[in-house]
């Protein structure tokens, strides 16, 4: 199909004229050696209507890119949202997430972006709900659209702008960001290797777009689809914490689901930072009495079982709380079990009421 050019298609509007819409458009990347950042840049750009259909045009010609290419990223040397133009090699780019989404944390103002994180940066709320319609049929509210948006950043694109600029993990005690998914190593070695000949490197690029492109569905999926429902869960445990104990220290999950990193935020969110202690539940076998770690990664928890029960199982340490039902306390104090919810409760409300003297 005969395709103007941007050259002559300017002359068309310049004139007057409305030139015939382009098709295919085109996603231009540079050529060569893959990394995982452009790779999931162009997979989460096909997501979009506009780009559904779009080719891949890989070029380090820049003036073969900016003729042929609607849209290009991780090449060029500028970024420019306004002309579709997303390069971050260059020295004067600075760009972060919440320098480009001010919104979020500050706390996302240390790593720089690569192409993937300025592609999600700037269209990611569309990805996500195109992938979601398409996969799920579903539809998340603004505020759920937001918490998705936010935490694909942490859990998947984060790590990947990360390695890209070639971050430390580590200035101090705790990590700036933490590799969840090991992309892009696995990315990297789709790339033929120094002793590979014959290889269509553009196969190998599709391959690697299929590869990322397939988790970052699922990464989506499990967020939206699971994470957030868990989220739910740890809220209503969180409101209705003072009808379980008066202080606010024990909460009870009707539902058991991952809780840490939500019962994190979420004490922000309610202004109880550090109060709850103790978190109840049932694991489907038996129910539970885990301590509430000081944060979500941490073996150091706010408030540790009885000590003198550690270890113990069954009938003896049934006997030495005076709870009957119970199951064991494991050997560092961090979590319970009990055949039966009231045995579980009061394990919980013996262990906040508990003092070192004792």
């Amino acid at each position: 199909m005969f395709r103007l050019l941007p050259r002559f298609r300017k002359l068309c509007i310049m004139s007057g004229g409305t030139p015939p819409k382009r098709s295919p458009l085109w996603i231009g990347t540079h050529s060569g050696t893959f990394h995982c950042d452009e790779v999931v840049a162009c997979f989460m750009l096909k997501q979009l209507d506009e780009y559904k259909s779009a080719e891949i045009f890989r070029s380090r010609d820049n003036k073969a890119l900016q003729e042929k290419c609607d849209i290009i990223v991780d090449v060029g040397g500028v970024y420019d949202h306004a002309k579709k133009l997303y390069d971050h090699h260059q020295q004067t780019f600075k760009e972060t997430f919440s320098s480009i989404r001010p919104e979020v944390s500050e706390d996302f103002n240390v790593i720089r972006l690569s192409s993937a994180g300025l592609v999600y940066s700037h269209y990611g709320e569309r990805v996500i709900q195109s992938i979601l319609q398409r996969e799920k049929g579903i539809k998340l509210s603004p505020e759920n659209l937001q918490l998705a948006f936010l935490q694909i950043y942490r859990n998947f694109i984060c790590e990947l702008d990360a390695i890209d600029n070639g971050v430390s993990m580590f200035e101090g005690a705790e990590p700036i960001y933490k590799i969840s998914s090991h992309l892009s190593s696995r990315i990297g070695k789709l790339n033929p290797s120094w002793q590979e000949t014959g290889v269509d490197i553009e196969d190998r690029f599709r391959l690697a777009m299929d590869t990322a492109g397939r988790e970052f569905v699922d990464n989506v999926l499990e967020v939206c689809c699971s994470w957030m429902a868990a989220r739910d869960h740890v809220r209503e445990a969180l409101n209705n914490a003072k009808s379980v104990y008066p202080t606010g220290e024990i909460l009870e999950l009707k539902n058991f689901c991952p809780w840490k990193s939500h019962l994190a935020d979420l004490e922000k969110e309610y202004k109880v930072e550090g109060v709850p202690k103790l978190v109840v539940f049932n694991d489907g076998s038996s129910w539970r009495v885990a301590a509430v770690p000081v944060a979500p990664s941490s073996f150091k928890c706010r408030k540790f079982l009885p000590m003198p029960w550690w270890g113990l199982r069954d009938d003896e340490l049934s006997h030495k709380a005076g709870i009957n039902d119970l199951i064991f306390i494991h050997h560092t104090g961090f979590i319970g079990g009990a055949k039966t919810k009231a045995a579980a409760m009061l394990l919980a409300k013996k262990s906040i009421e508990w003092t070192e003297e004792q």
